[in-house]
């Protein structure tokens, strides 16, 4: 799912220091602006013009869901920034959903506005596009020390870092689509902890030791003065390090944090005995400690990683005005989080898609390209042409439905299941893409044989097919239970595809 727009991120020491009248005790604190704008590359569809079909740009008020006790400084974005977004996936070179969307797109985004904008992520493939820096540094993970490498390229004015281990490279290669974070759906990599901690720590590293040329307005390191995106519960422990490894030492001193939640479900909890683990000093436990009655992995007390991200980031964000109060309205939203979040406060800002990717009158994926002029005339062409694809009966007058997701209970896909052999009773056909929960695949598998003229379901990832189905549908059909901001809406709406149910949404 989505993150902030990172333009409104400031250090506050060196505005600060300009304001005598500020207090002094401000000076570590970093802030955000009180408005978030659209703009190029990343923009939130406000509605679609009937005759002109345009993506309009709206100014959002970011709602802050509850007062956050952190003290705030007077709040600008002035200059351009270095920005370092850190996630466990980014597209296209690596994606399971909007988390890898999302460091994809708004990274060019920030970009176009003036910022040095790096995003890292793990290397777990060999990408054609992404070469070898030949710069190393020694980590110590767990009990050992570990050596990582840095590859790289440019692209759409940002510096894409790959980190380069075997924890990464040899669990995934070749398996990107769905094995970043276990070898299938629901069951997690037993080294997720060490992964993840060699993630956070080489993604310090990198904007100090990568010497960057790429483009003629920035040269040389990022250095220190940076502000890091840390995004998801995979990320956690990178305000943890910053805290514990470098600022002691003077180093990344005026460095802030902010950590964003694009889904409260994945927390990261682990258990209490493998703290130690993580490498960090006994004050953090506090941060940590965390106790639910859920099994997995241990019943009781337990590590919570998403808990220390949010207690020791400097600023707490979500993905929607919307999600940032659901996620504080008690124990089920919230996801047992709740309480923690209401003392730090969090603040929503409207997620976004990337134009580029996402625009009929462009997309490469599509057999005919269309805009508000052409619309009528092409989208029943590329029905024909995706019903084709799949081996459904061809006919433009046939309603098709839609379905683009992960196979869980979050994404309704129990529902969506149990629906479908009602949904065929009429004169519909439908297409349902997505890869998760094993007995959610072996049941949208098995729809070609119980409605050979009316159902397919594909369990793999799909980025032509994914294109294909938000063109060539007239419905969309999205039967979550909650949605942090979904994309797939965003997309619906740009190429004139119809949402056809959703039992919850974030704006």
């Amino acid at each position: 799912m989505a993150t902030a727009t990172a333009a409104q991120f400031v250090s506050m020491s060196s505005h600060l220091s300009n304001h005598p009248s500020e207090p002094k005790a401000n000076s570590g604190l970093m802030g955000l602006r009180s408005q978030s704008t659209t703009h190029h590359g990343l923009r939130y569809l406000n509605k679609i013009d009937k005759l002109q079909m345009r993506t309009q740009s709206k100014v959002q008020k970011k709602v802050s869901a509850t007062e956050n006790v952190r003290p705030s400084g007077k709040i600008i974005c002035g200059h351009g920034m270095n920005l370092v977004f850190v996630g466990a996936e980014v597209g296209p070179w690596s994606k399971t959903g909007g988390l890898g969307d999302v460091l994809g797109g708004l990274p060019p985004a920030l970009a176009a506005r003036g910022h040095r904008v790096m995003t890292v992520s793990p290397r777990y493939d060999q990408y054609k596009d992404a070469w070898d820096t030949s710069v190393v540094v020694e980590i110590r993970v767990g009990e050992r020390n570990e050596t990582v490498r840095f590859f790289h390229c440019y692209k759409r004015g940002v510096d894409r870092v790959f980190v380069d281990h075997p924890l990464f490279l040899e669990k995934v290669w070749g398996k990107t689509g769905s094995k970043i974070y276990g070898p299938k759906a629901g069951l997690d990599y037993k080294d997720n902890q060490l992964r993840f901690s060699l993630l956070c720590l080489a993604a310090l590293e990198a904007p100090r030791v990568l010497n960057l040329n790429s483009c003629k307005n920035f040269s040389g390191p990022y250095g220190e003065d940076v502000v890091f995106i840390a995004n998801d519960w995979h990320t956690a422990l990178l305000p943890c390090y910053l805290k514990t490894f470098y600022q002691p030492s003077g180093i990344y001193r005026t460095a802030k944090v902010a950590f964003c939640i694009h889904n409260i479900a994945y927390q990261g909890r682990f258990s209490f005995s493998e703290f130690s683990q993580l490498n960090l000093p006994d004050k953090f436990r506090s941060s940590f400690d965390f106790i639910d009655g859920y099994n997995k992995p241990v019943k009781g007390r337990k590590i919570n990683w998403m808990k220390a991200g949010i207690l020791e980031s400097d600023k707490v964000l979500t993905v929607s005005p919307y999600y940032a109060q659901e996620v504080i309205d008690g124990i089920e939203r919230g996801v047992e989080l709740d309480n923690i979040i209401r003392k730090t406060g969090i603040t929503g800002i409207i997620n976004g898609m990337d134009v580029q990717e996402w625009n009929p009158a462009t997309d490469k994926y599509i057999s005919i390209n269309y805009d508000a002029t052409t619309v009528m005339k092409a989208k029943p062409l590329l029905k024909e042409a995706l019903q084709a694809e799949v081996g459904l009966p061809v006919g433009a007058d046939i309603p098709l439905i839609g379905f683009i997701g992960r196979l869980e209970e979050q994404k309704g896909s129990d529902i969506l299941v149990a629906a479908i052999s009602q949904l065929v009773e009429h004169d519909v056909q439908i297409v349902i893409l997505g890869t998760g929960k094993s007995s959610f695949e072996t049941q949208i598998e098995q729809l070609e044989v119980q409605y050979p003229d009316k159902a397919r379901g594909l369990a793999k990832f799909n980025v032509t097919l994914a294109h294909m189905i938000i063109a060539g549908s007239d419905f969309m059909l999205i039967p979550s239970r909650f949605e942090p901001c979904g994309l797939i809406q965003l997309h619906a709406m740009r190429y004139g595809t119809v949402m056809a149910l959703k039992l919850s949404a974030s704006f």
